[in-house]
């Protein structure tokens, strides 16, 4: 089991790179909490995807400390790794979204693999509902992990969550959303343009915590291509996502995708002002012996 983490986002509601913000009592991030629990739960590799222009700062820092425990790879998310046929503007200076992230790792990938963001901390129990998928998953099973949606929310502002509609536990729809409490109901707007629509607070997202093998890449190629053909006037800002890949690879019947349920809590650091809630909730589970006070040590 491989465990691919993206972290090539810009931060830029965060005010810098969120994925070094000391988050531990020793300066943990919470990359750093992540790893430790896949390697807890048995997962042999994990592989980076950074800006290329970020190596340095994460070799020296999350590199130094994990390499000595699971071997690490880093791929660099490429405005060039598209298809030829585009033509990329010269202002575009953010990636192309989380599906071409993971498409720029498809030459380092040969096992079934689990997606994880690097500024969200997803808690053990999620890596194990994900690992216990793995063992007993066929080629061209997926599987998304599903929070509670009202447990991933800031009070500081909007945040960006893949909305899950199901139906016996199997995929029925995600839908990429920007989601803000509005009374007793989360008001989702989606990416995608789409009407606005209203789920309750218990009703599951997916924080892109995703269950993978390598059939997925050759579906992303399919669909990029496609992706740059209808946004050929909208390269300035367009974004190519994973749910919506995901979305489309369970409704045409490529792959069969399972919503996995977890009790883990959730964090995560969108926005500055959530960086304490993030912190003493971490120092909480170092109490609880959740985590060693000293967590490569």
């Amino acid at each position: 089991m491989e465990l691919l983490i993206m972290a090539a986002g810009m931060g830029s509601r965060f005010g810098g790179l969120k994925q070094i913000a000391p988050m531990g009592p020793n300066d943990e991030f919470i990359i750093d909490y992540s790893i430790y629990d896949a390697i807890k739960t048995g997962f042999s590799k994990v592989i980076f995807i950074i800006k290329e222009e970020n190596y340095e700062v994460f070799k020296e820092t999350i590199g130094a400390r994990v390499e000595p425990h699971i071997p690490v790879e880093y791929v660099f998310q490429k405005m060039e790794n598209i298809p030829k046929f585009v033509d990329i503007p010269k202002d575009r200076v953010k990636p192309w979204g989380t599906a071409q992230a993971i498409y720029c790792a498809k030459d380092n990938i040969c096992e079934p693999f689990l997606v994880i963001n690097a500024d969200d901390f997803y808690g053990r129990d999620a890596f194990i509902v994900a690992k216990n998928f793995i063992e007993k998953s066929s080629p061209k099973e997926y599987a998304t992990i599903g929070y509670e949606a009202i447990k991933t929310m800031t009070e500081n502002g909007s945040v960006k969550r893949g909305v899950i509609a199901t139906q016996d536990n199997n995929l029925k729809s995600i839908t990429e959303s920007s989601i803000i409490k509005d009374g007793d109901k989360i008001k989702c707007t989606p990416l995608n343009g789409s009407k606005e629509f209203y789920i309750n607070n218990q009703d599951l997202v997916s924080m892109n915590m995703l269950v993978f093998d390598p059939t997925i890449f050759p579906y992303l190629e399919e669909k990029m291509n496609l992706f740059f053909k209808e946004n050929a006037n909208n390269l300035e800002k367009c974004e190519f996502l994973i749910p919506d890949v995901l979305d489309e690879a369970n409704k045409e019947g490529y792959a069969k995708v399972k919503v996995l349920h977890t009790n883990a809590t959730w964090y995560g650091v969108t926005y500055k002002e959530d960086t304490e809630l993030v912190r003493n909730s971490i120092k909480r589970l170092v109490e609880e012996k959740e985590y060693p006070e000293n967590l490569w040590r």
